[in-house]
């Protein structure tokens, strides 16, 4: 690809073949056939369970007996949907289907639907949005929507391979992805005994001769509470990190995230050396809204955390910190915290029902560290993957700027 910015409505990335080839300026209506008028609502009384994928604003929704399409389409939200640049907002539908009303139905005419898809999948359609309960884009709106197209149908054949085959990299890595978690997933069920029984499905030989499985409280090994409360009006937009259940979900999932609150570096030590902070090996775990989450404090963070909604289980000894990590993850805990949560209107994870949560305990802290390695070692290679599609999307993010020109929706430029 070269460079090209000769022409104003040209991308900054080229095939050089197509170097002083032409872009025009057109619309949907221009481009598309609209074919709403063929798209049917069921609502879910009425669909009749059966192979054809059912379509809404944002993908399949269900699947029913019968279909309304048979061709290749591209689908775009109508309502219900997100809109804003690199979400899905636009996608083909293929093969026998169903769609009801709340995505609109085109069939593009004079452009490559797979270049017309990345097209609306790059651009923020937010400004052609309107109403509020709920938001929509118009018919009128949808035909409105500007697209640079290339003169020669070749260049939009070309872009739309360069990145259906960047797609299909992605869609394989994604899986291999979604492969590994499938793998924890069954190691958490029988790495632990599962209920009705006081052993593992799976267990290494050489604890086999080690006994049976008991089950203890966490009391047992954590002083369970919270933090001293904090102000809000002592947050900061700079100092220490004060971490609420958003930011500790992240932290569980490994994901990039900044710190939106702050506390300064004098009331963080004021509260260490008067109440303590987290040390390595301790649990912070959300105890209202996304239930359940639990995050392991690693050596050297340094940080404070809101009292009330995220619980902090202090280690007090005899048990791996990491086992415990992977067995709050495992069924057998997160069981008891839904449980226990279904018998209040308002859903939370006290410090009262935390105490007496259930947990397996084996014979031997060897096991516990065995166990603790292997699940470790599948993290590990989840994070590498993820990070691996991470890096894909991204690189397709950067094709989708470079390949396309800019265009003003709001003028003819």
């Amino acid at each position: 690809m070269n460079k090209n910015s000769k022409n104003k409505l040209v991308p900054k990335l080229r095939f050089p073949e197509f170097a002083s080839e032409n872009w025009n300026r057109k619309t949907i209506d221009e481009t598309c056939e609209i074919l709403n008028n063929l798209r049917k609502p069921l609502t879910s009384n009425l669909r009749e369970k059966g192979e054809y994928p059912y379509y809404g604003a944002s993908g399949i929704i269900d699947y029913v007996k019968e279909y309304i399409f048979n061709e290749r389409l591209l689908l775009i939200g109508e309502d219900g949907a997100k809109w804003v640049a690199y979400e899905k907002t636009a996608f083909i539908a293929e093969g026998k289907y169903w769609v009801n009303n709340h995505a609109h139905v085109l069939k593009p005419i004079g452009v490559v639907d797979v270049f017309l898809e990345n097209y609306l999948v790059k651009l923020d359609i937010s400004p052609f949005i309107t109403g509020a309960a709920p938001p929509k884009l118009t018919l009128r709106k949808l035909k409105s929507i500007p697209v640079p197209i290339p003169e020669n149908r070749n260049e939009q054949q070309k872009i739309a391979s360069c990145l259906s085959s960047l797609d299909e990299v992605i869609t394989a890595e994604s899986e291999k992805l979604e492969a590994l978690k499938e793998h924890k997933k069954g190691l958490l069920q029988n790495l632990f005994p599962q209920e009705g029984e006081t052993v593992p499905k799976v267990r290494f030989k050489e604890f086999m001769d080690s006994g049976m499985w008991v089950e203890k409280i966490v009391e047992n090994y954590f002083d369970v509470g919270s933090s001293k409360r904090v102000l809000q009006q002592d947050w900061t937009n700079q100092g220490v990190p004060f971490y609420r259940t958003r930011e500790l979900v992240s932290l569980s999932k490994n994901e990039p995230f900044g710190s939106e609150v702050y506390i300064s570096e004098e009331l963080y030590s004021e509260l260490k050396k008067t109440y303590g902070v987290p040390n390595e090996g301790d649990f912070l775990v959300s105890g209202v809204g996304t239930l359940g989450i639990c995050y392991q404090v690693k050596n050297n963070n340094k940080f404070y955390f809101k009292d009330g909604n995220v619980l902090w289980f202090k280690l007090l000894g005899e048990l791996n910190s990491t086992y415990f990590k992977y067995c709050f993850q495992s069924d057998h805990i997160q069981n008891q915290i839904i449980g226990q949560t279904s018998k209040s209107t308002v859903g939370t994870y006290t410090i009262q029902n935390a105490k007496k949560t259930k947990l397996w305990y084996p014979p031997r802290i060897n096991e516990q560290e065995k166990i603790a390695e292997i699940l470790s070692s599948i993290d590990d290679l989840i994070i590498a993957q993820n990070q691996k599609v991470e890096t894909l999307k991204l690189h397709k993010k950067g094709l989708l700027q470079g390949l396309f020109p800019e265009i003003n929706i709001f003028t003819n430029e």
